[in-house]
């Protein structure tokens, strides 16, 4: 009986994988086009953060800004995953705060509905990792327990 559990835990463990993979893969296509308004354009991206007070738009809008660019490369790569999704977090926590609180929960009114999914996922990758399919199984050994 121990042998067949340990064969059919085996096997459901694929899917999961593949499923973190392509989470991965979509929540970095997510992200790439705000990201990409934001460093296209660092200058509009301040007086923005300055419009909806976030303290220290400078500061803050290059934090962003970088994080969100590294955090693309580093989900597709499944490098770092567990530190760079608590980090995203916390960039999705400060929009939900700043940018669609205001606007109620669903997406279609500017609402946080998006980004707490994000959120949501983010977790989900700090709290699990990359998966098998992944720089952090490979390079790190994370998730060699699996």
């Amino acid at each position: 009986m121990k042998d067949f559990l340990g064969e059919l835990y085996v096997l459901f463990s694929y899917p999961k994988n593949i499923i973190l993979l392509v989470s991965r893969i979509v929540l970095a296509y997510g992200f790439s086009l705000p990201a990409l308004l934001k460093i296209n354009d660092l200058e509009g991206t301040i007086s923005w953060f300055e419009s909806i007070s976030i303290p220290f738009p400078t500061i803050f809008a290059y934090a962003v800004s970088g994080l969100e660019s590294i955090g693309i490369i580093l989900l597709l790569l499944g490098l770092f995953t567990r530190f760079i999704s608590i980090m995203l977090g916390c960039v999705m926590v400060g929009a939900i705060v700043f940018v669609h609180l205001p606007h109620g929960f669903l997406a279609s009114n500017g609402g946080f509905e998006i980004p707490l999914y994000y959120l949501i996922f983010l977790m989900i990758f700090a709290t699990f990792g990359a998966g098998k399919y992944s720089l952090d199984r490979v390079l790190l050994k994370d998730g060699t327990n699996e």
